[in-house]
């Protein structure tokens, strides 16, 4: 994947002031892509947030990679960040991921990055909803929303998907389903559950994602 370059607007993240056209903190292409991905899914929500939604869109703020072996991790309610781990913090409204888990991922394709972004904004997103908007499985439901925003990204041509990329998303699925120890079936869904609801995002958008009642 990558973001289209008429889209690439400066956006200041909480961690170290980065911004968009700065030196990687990490190095690239793994930043960039990481940016491209934060990029393309807050372009979705602006854009598209009043066509579901009441009343205005906030975006997350963005701690963006940390380190969760150092000492100095940042913390979610007083508690430090682990290594290994993607998030979104509820009390503080900011997401992060740890630079282990995305370098590990990214390894096996780009698509990793876009897909951790997208289901940690997902999170975001929820916790903007009202809960009878708010699906009983959490998890699945941000996957089903990481669906929609790429898809919806793609749609709007702030998100290009390459050759390869729906069969990297789906081995992204698979590697955190399977090989995290966050990522418990018994909440998160095991790989087939989360690869369906991610699917359902792709090919219904967002109204796929919200309770029937709703």
């Amino acid at each position: 994947m990558r973001v289209c370059a008429a889209v690439i607007a400066p956006i200041l993240l909480v961690s170290g002031g980065y911004a968009y056209g700065a030196p990687a903190r990490y190095g690239d292409p793994m930043q960039e892509d990481i940016d491209a991905a934060v990029q393309g899914v807050d372009e979705f929500w602006k854009k598209h947030w009043s066509e579901y939604f009441t009343e205005s869109y906030t975006p997350p703020q963005v701690l963006g990679l940390y380190d969760g072996t150092a000492a100095d991790a940042p913390t979610c309610d007083g508690v430090a960040l682990e290594a290994g781990n993607a998030l979104y913090c509820p009390s503080e409204d900011f997401l992060a991921w740890d630079v282990g888990l995305m370098q590990e991922g990214y390894a096996t394709g780009d698509s990793y990055v876009y897909f951790v972004v997208a289901h940690e904004w997902g999170h975001a997103i929820q916790s903007r909803l009202d809960v009878t908007l708010q699906e009983v499985s959490t998890e699945l439901q941000a996957d089903c929303l990481a669906g929609a925003e790429l898809q919806g990204a793609k749609d709007d041509e702030s998100i290009v998907f390459e050759d390869g990329d729906a069969a990297e998303l789906e081995q992204a699925i698979h590697s955190v389903s399977d090989q995290l120890p966050w990522t418990n079936p018994e909440d998160h869904g095991d790989a087939d559950q989360r690869t369906k609801a991610f699917v359902r995002g792709l090919d219904g958008g967002v109204n796929a994602c919200l309770p029937l009642t709703a």
